[in-house]
């Protein structure tokens, strides 16, 4: 059985005793180590590191619904029947960094179709609900789903959403369809250690969250983000990862309120100890800064993963976070980043794939696009200084 595969179940069987808690730019028309292969089962009661892998937005476009579609062979059987899509060709290039991770965690930015559609790209998205299997496929655990297009389909758009990706066996945060669902705190697993994933969004476009649904997307409140972070504690958690959809858009430089936030998140503490172990940001669209903030590594966007031809061509430029947690030494001490990692990826076009540019430059480093790209992001990423922290180039 294949090492991620054995990796998913370990982490779905822990995580069926919880229940789980549960932007966008207009498209233009037109020397590294690689992690080994984790252990089966580790024995009782043994701690050990683990790799935690994050990527940024999924962005289904017009451009990227077509190209599903393409990939899938078109209209199915003979021309007649419902169209069908197949993004998992699209998502292959990120495979081998994300399989080998112990734990994978991805942004769904955009909600589910209804089964046949219609799917629609910017700037009121509805994708086909293929997405879901292919995000498993490619070996992500664990999804956030707060954005600003949460609430793009309405509550039926929630609820597809989150039902396409318990079908594929992928846990989500950041919206859910119930009060309870919402309340308690998704449990993952990884090197012994029990980790949590949390998600939040700066809005949705200006449609209002109904009233009498509130739970169906988390809304940035700093307040209600530590009060979540102390039940992910109560309820075990080692290890709490928070996904964060904020920023301005195009904008490499981290904003006012990112800072801030990031700032007082990392400064909190639970019962003496933090209170958030690593901040993952999404929403810019184009990649931006890694720092380490009193202590803790906040990642303020990984750029998006994918998405279709954007009229700024960093719209198509990423970064994959990876940070590797080691265990503590002694009882109630915190587990620590002892590794992170920035691996830089880029959107191909024609057909639009996503590429691994360390990997790609290594079999072939006469590739200008590529090498500009790579360029950029690693300026990006290293602007607020995370070099003098270690933080170093991935593939």
């Amino acid at each position: 059985m294949p090492s991620h595969s054995r990796r998913r179940t370990r982490t779905l069987l822990a995580a069926a005793v919880l229940t789980p808690l549960a932007a966008c730019g207009q498209p233009d028309g037109g020397p590294p180590q690689d992690r080994p292969s984790p252990q089966d089962t580790p024995a009782a009661g043994k701690t050990e590191a683990f790799t935690l892998v994050a990527t940024g937005d999924i962005l289904s476009h017009d451009s990227v619904i077509r190209q599903a579609a393409a990939d899938a062979g078109g209209e199915s059987g003979d021309g007649t029947g419902p169209r069908t899509y197949d993004f998992r060709s699209m998502l292959a290039g990120a495979k081998p960094v994300v399989a080998q991770a112990d734990l994978a965690i991805c942004h769904l930015e955009t909600v589910v179709g209804a089964d046949g559609g219609p799917f629609s790209g910017y700037p009121m998205f509805r994708t086909p609900p293929q997405v879901a299997q292919a995000i498993a496929d490619t070996g992500y655990d664990s999804c956030s789903t707060a954005s600003n297009h949460t609430l793009d389909a309405g509550p039926e758009g929630v609820e597809r959403t989150l039902d396409a990706m318990d079908a594929a066996g992928v846990r989500h945060v950041g919206s859910a369809r119930s009060a309870a669902e919402r309340d308690q705190p998704a449990m993952l697993t990884a090197g012994g250690a029990k980790v949590a994933q949390l998600a939040y969004t700066y809005g949705t476009n200006g449609i209002p969250v109904p009233e009498n649904q509130p739970y169906l997307v988390n809304l940035i409140d700093a307040d209600r983000i530590l009060a979540d972070a102390t039940s992910a504690r109560a309820a075990g958690a080692d290890v709490v990862v928070v996904s964060m959809h904020w920023g301005t858009e195009w904008q490499e430089e981290p904003n006012a309120q990112q800072r801030a936030l990031a700032g007082q998140l990392t400064a909190a503490q639970v019962d003496g100890r933090r209170a958030i172990d690593l901040i993952i940001g999404t929403h810019a669209h184009v990649p931006q800064a890694y720092e380490k903030v009193g202590g803790t590594w906040v990642v303020y966007g990984m750029g998006d993963q994918v998405a279709g031809v954007m009229n700024d061509p960093r719209g198509q430029y990423g970064s994959t976070a990876r940070f590797t947690f080691t265990p503590p030494t002694r009882a109630g001490e915190a587990w620590r980043v002892t590794k992170a990692e920035f691996v830089p990826h880029v959107m191909d076009n024609d057909p639009l794939r996503v590429v691994n540019l360390p990997r790609a430059l290594r079999e072939d480093p006469d590739q200008p696009r590529y090498v500009k790209a790579q360029e950029a992001i690693k300026e990006a990423v290293l602007s607020r200084g995370a070099a003098k922290d270690g933080l170093r180039l991935g593939r």
